[in-house]
């Protein structure tokens, strides 16, 4: 099969300027409760894209653990390899894809650690064999192989038998503080409507419309 062939046409809905909340979190999080409803799998799955000290670019796919007027949150090992290039760039976007409802959201911005207590409620309600995985893996680092790393994980499970597991010193989260944020939403023969609000020096927000 060609891929030039592997094509869909978008047809749910339209995006217009007067549909817009006047800030883009309210708006944003009209769009994730549709997501949430419309039972898309992992609706909080959002593709972090970092830039290595070289601007090597990478990307994975990491979960928003919450969304304020500071921004988007998430956690990981700062020793991971997003944490090693988010200390050397602090710049970072984040994009949610909902296919169930032909919409996407791009964000761009600066990361910053979040508080150490912030890392400390968040690690105290993950459900304990994650709390045991953030002692056990050093995240990005080669291993021998998938024994090695459940040997270490029964080695935390021997010092934390219980429930009280420390917040790892090297674990914790990160807020992304948004510059752009751009609501996509699919239309025929590839016309999306692609809807920009972008952030002023006075925190007030200008609204675009892009050409798809």
């Amino acid at each position: 099969m060609s891929l030039a062939n592997l094509r869909r046409d978008y047809s749910l809905a339209g995006l217009k300027e007067t549909d817009l909340a006047a800030d883009p979190f309210q708006q944003f999080q009209k769009w994730f409760q549709e997501a949430v409803a419309a039972e898309i799998l992992e609706p909080n799955a959002m593709v972090l894209a970092t830039v290595d000290s070289s601007g090597q670019p990478s990307t994975r796919v990491v979960l928003l653990k919450g969304v304020d007027e500071r921004g988007f949150r998430f956690f990981t090992s700062y020793e991971s390899r997003k944490g090693r290039e988010l200390a050397a760039n602090p710049k970072a976007s984040l994009t949610f894809q909902w296919l169930e409802l032909e919409r996407q959201v791009c964000i761009t911005g600066r990361v910053t650690k979040l508080s150490r207590k912030e890392a400390e409620d968040y690690f105290r309600i993950r459900p304990r064999g994650s709390r045991l995985g953030a002692w056990a893996s050093q995240q990005s680092q080669v291993i021998a192989d998938r024994a090695q790393l459940e040997a270490r994980v029964r080695e935390v499970e021997a010092t934390y038998p219980g429930d009280q597991i420390p917040l790892p010193p090297y674990w914790g989260g990160y807020v992304l503080a948004p510059r752009e944020i751009e609501f996509w939403q699919g239309r025929p023969s590839r016309l999306h409507d692609r809807l920009r609000y972008t952030r002023h020096p006075d925190n007030s927000w200008k609204i675009e419309r892009l050409s798809p």
